[in-house]
């Protein structure tokens, strides 16, 4: 809150003239600040905007200032702290603030984006590999789904429903799993690769993997590796 300080005209012109100056300054200190952190909102703003404008058709963005007691964020660097989740709903952004951005403050942001996105097109029983026909789109606000919600059918087709899904409702990361490609006891290929060698040899899977999932395997009753599943009953290990 802005106080103001009054002289009372019976007091010697000097103490005037301090107190003006006095008040210029403050102002002058004030207007700095609000400056800096509006300066400071429309970087968050733009940065926030460049994550969320390939999501939807319509992106509305509303930050909370910063608080008036922070000193200034100088070379603000925006960021988000879960980079792997989009940025929908009540999210917080991260500032990294200073030259050497040792400086870090966080703001609140709504992020509303309106778009497509897709739901289960009829009932899922628990087991079934999701084909496409199985899905169907629809509009609304996507920050009104959940932060577990899988909004690109990308993500969704191809993967096996752990759980019965109803039609109608949007999908969650933890209702599917990838399939397995490898499976616990299988004899499995591994392909030992580096800039100069490519060799493979046969084992035996330890454990069931998804696609980019890293198993053990065991190629004799001591030797046990660790491979990334690449394909069906194919794993890679690499130099």
């Amino acid at each position: 809150m802005l106080s103001k300080r009054y002289i009372p005209n019976s007091a010697p012109r000097c103490c005037k003239v301090l107190g003006m100056l006095v008040g210029i300054f403050t102002l002058l200190f004030i207007n700095a600040a609000q400056a800096n952190d509006d300066d400071l909102i429309q970087q968050v703003h733009h940065f926030l905007y460049q994550q969320t404008q390939a999501l939807g058709e319509e992106v509305i963005i509303e930050l909370r200032p910063p608080s008036p007691h922070l000193p200034t964020c100088v070379q603000p660097e925006p960021f988000l702290p879960n980079a792997n989740q989009a940025p929908l709903g009540r999210v917080s952004v991260g500032v990294r603030c200073g030259e050497d951005s040792r400086q870090v403050r966080y703001l609140q942001a709504q992020i509303d984006v309106i778009g497509q996105y897709v739901v289960a097109g009829r009932d899922i029983e628990r087991g079934t590999l999701i084909t496409s026909d199985m899905l169907s789109e629809r509009g609304g606000n996507l920050g009104d789904l959940s932060a577990q919600a899988l909004t690109d059918k990308n993500d969704i087709v191809g993967k096996i429903a752990q759980r019965p899904i109803r039609s109608g409702s949007s999908f969650l990361t933890h209702y599917l799993q990838a399939p397995h490609l490898v499976e616990r006891g299988q004899r499995v290929t591994v392909i030992a690769q580096g800039s100069s060698f490519r060799v493979s040899r046969e084992g035996e899977a330890l454990e069931n993997g998804a696609l980019g999932d890293r198993v053990r395997v065991r190629f004799d009753s001591r030797d046990i590796k660790t491979a990334r599943v690449t394909d069906q009953g194919t794993l890679v290990m690499d130099f």
